[in-house]
């Protein structure tokens, strides 16, 4: 990761004034980027980003093509729920909400949903996070 916080650090340095992360489910690791960042002088504002779940198979897919972490657990229950998109969806708003409400109490000041033009997963995740 050391090579990660050099990366954006340069970034920062050459201007920009603020980053976006890759969309992750594990608060705790968000936390940890940030504090590391801090650490190493990065004072920018660090979003996290945010993939809300409306489709299991669409988001494994994704997440294969880009790095992306799904966590073990989620994986099974969402595998488990099979054809189920309703049970999938109300999974994957509560998840996506559960993870907003940890980011934003833990102090992060702004969420960044990637949306993939579907608003709807994304609405959803926003009223249960309110």
């Amino acid at each position: 990761m050391f090579a990660d916080l050099a990366n954006l650090k340069r970034k920062f340095d050459a201007g920009a004034n603020g980053a976006i992360t890759q969309y992750f489910f594990n608060a705790d690791a968000y936390f940890r980027f940030v504090a590391d960042a801090r650490r190493a002088g990065i004072t920018q504002s660090i979003v996290p980003g945010i993939m809300p779940i409306g489709n299991f198979s669409q988001l494994k897919r994704f997440s294969d093509l880009c790095g992306a972490e799904i966590p073990r657990w989620i994986s099974k229950r969402m595998l488990a729920y099979g054809d189920d998109a309703d049970s999938v969806r109300s999974f994957g708003i509560e998840v996506v909400a559960n993870l907003g409400r940890q980011l934003i109490g833990g102090g992060a000041d702004a969420l960044h949903f990637y949306t993939l033009n579907r608003a709807k997963t994304t609405l959803a995740v926003l009223d249960a996070i309110t």
